[in-house]
């Protein structure tokens, strides 16, 4: 660590290239195993280790077989793994849903419409305690955002689902 770092290219004020790097120093060997970048597997995997049996034999029934060997008479056997179904909840909500009706069976877009529902009349009735007598009070009847959503199937014109704002 007695020489310093070559410069950066920024650093370099002729316009000059980057120095290449090549082959390491003549203080360094080669690495480990041979090839450049690799070295020999860790002996505890047991790679390219020989084992007590010719490759592509087995030990005899009864005797412990070593670690990446399987005797010939074993079974294979097949692990089946359940998964759970998930359920996938509609929200029906003031826009029209795609689902499928349970009336008909069919696959639809739920059509949509309104009906004065709970929370169309209290809002009336807040709007009459605050001093809107005169037709004020009936405002929430004309407004869609405060009726609740009615969804039917366009096929059987069945009710699906209704949403209700309280």
């Amino acid at each position: 660590m007695s020489q310093a770092p070559p410069p950066y290219p920024s650093d370099q004020k002729g316009g000059a290239p980057p120095p290449a790097y090549g082959p390491p120093p003549a203080g360094y060997g080669p690495p480990p195993g041979g090839q450049p970048g690799y070295g020999p597997p860790p002996a505890q995997y047991g790679y390219g280790q020989p084992g007590p049996y010719p490759p592509g034999q087995y030990p005899p029934t009864g005797q412990p077989a070593q670690p990446g060997y399987y005797p010939q008479n074993q079974q294979a056997t097949t692990v089946v793994v359940a998964q759970p179904t998930i359920a996938v909840v509609q929200q029906y909500r003031e826009s029209p849903v795609h689902t499928r009706c349970p009336y008909c069976q069919a696959e639809v877009m739920t059509g949509t419409h309104y009906e004065t529902g709970t929370f169309t009349w209290v809002i009336c009735l807040i709007l009459a305690l605050v001093g809107c007598w005169i037709g004020c009070c009936l405002i929430p009847f004309c407004v869609d955002g405060c009726k609740d959503v009615i969804h039917t199937c366009p096929n059987c014109r069945q009710q699906v689902a209704r949403w209700s704002r309280m």
